[in-house]
């Protein structure tokens, strides 16, 4: 009897041992698999984050289909160049064949109509356009025009692209669609000069219309 005493006082203690290892091993897998799911959870936000960046980087410089954009703007100047200073440069012509034929002949005709007036080439929008809308701007801020005549005061006044023969593929005429509004509002006429369609006699003539006669010979 005082065999079956002693085991079943002892029956509860080993019982609530057993119990209190299930349950403070069962905590202690519990915090593993919440620091696991944690991780995981971290992981994923981050890839989507990472991933939400770079797809806004592309689609701001409009480069959604590349694989990677271009490297990032040096912060500094000191960092600018010492990039340059890494790097070689070589010159590019301004103009193409084509556009520098058109360029002369353009810029002789200017001058015989006005000698106050100018011509000149690869024109940046940004440097002739204001607009108090940033968004606006920054729609045209980099786009240029091929040539723009300006009058004796350094006005801007007209623009002429050259369409070239291969210049409407992609999408070439809605940035050309682009340039003509933001000119068109600014008051700044804007025309065209199609290659094998534009003869010298009709450049002539459009230069004729454009272009204000000098003060003296009115």
């Amino acid at each position: 009897m005082a065999f079956e005493f002693e085991a079943l006082t002892g029956f509860p203690v080993i019982f609530l041992a057993v119990l209190a290892v299930a349950f403070y091993g069962g905590m202690t897998f519990e915090r593993f698999l919440a620091a696991q799911r944690r991780r995981k959870w971290r992981g994923r936000k981050r890839r989507r984050w990472q991933d939400r960046r770079v797809g806004a980087d592309l689609k701001y410089r409009g480069e959604e289909s590349k694989p990677a954009g271009p490297a990032p703007k040096p912060i500094d100047a000191a960092e600018q160049l010492r990039i340059v200073m890494d790097a070689d440069f070589a010159i590019q012509p301004l103009l193409n064949k084509s556009e520098a034929r058109v360029f002369k002949e353009l810029d002789r005709m200017v001058i015989d109509c006005n000698p106050g007036w100018q011509v000149m080439a690869q024109v940046s929008l940004g440097e002739i356009l204001r607009c108090k809308d940033v968004k606006a701007y920054s729609c045209v801020n980099s786009k240029r025009v091929d040539l723009l005549l300006v009058d004796e005061n350094c006005q801007p006044r007209h623009a002429l692209e050259y369409q070239g023969g291969a210049h409407h593929q992609g999408t070439a005429a809605a940035r050309d669609a682009v340039k003509k509004e933001a000119l068109r509002r600014a008051g700044i006429g804007y025309h065209e000069v199609i290659a094998g369609h534009t003869t010298p006699s009709d450049l002539r003539r459009l230069v004729e219309r454009l272009v204000d006669k000098p003060i003296a010979a009115q």
